[in-house]
């Protein structure tokens, strides 16, 4: 299995993080820590681009879930793009999809992001 890739770029008026690799119980101390260390620049309105990511457990759903509750407690929105098969499968059946908007395109859930002005859960 290929090592979790991390990153992220900041936008006028929204965070894009680049996930790719697999999100499971095996890295999912290292996203964890990525996003505490990117914290403040975590506030406010973000974009995780899963494109990079086929494969994603409940531990990956979890970290996701706490961090979109911690954007919105500081009044911000989480968007997720890119979003293959399995996880897709996993936020279906979970019901994620229906508090976190999911977009097919980074640009799309970036121009809904800045554009939203409700809450995402």
């Amino acid at each position: 299995m290929p090592p979790l890739t991390l990153g992220h770029q900041r936008l006028p008026g929204v965070t894009v993080i680049a996930v790719t690799g697999e999100m499971d119980a095996t890295n999912r101390a290292d996203l964890e820590a990525y996003l505490a260390e990117a914290g403040a620049a975590l506030a406010g309105r973000l974009v995780f681009d899963l494109s990079g990511v086929p494969f994603m457990d409940s531990s990956g759903l979890h970290v996701l879930l706490k961090c979109a509750t911690d954007c919105l407690k500081a009044g911000g929105v989480v968007h997720l793009a890119g979003v293959q098969p399995l996880p897709a499968r996993l936020f279906e059946i979970t019901g994620v999809v229906a508090h976190m908007p999911v977009h097919e395109r980074v640009e799309d859930a970036i121009t809904a992001a800045l554009n939203s002005s409700e809450r995402s859960i």
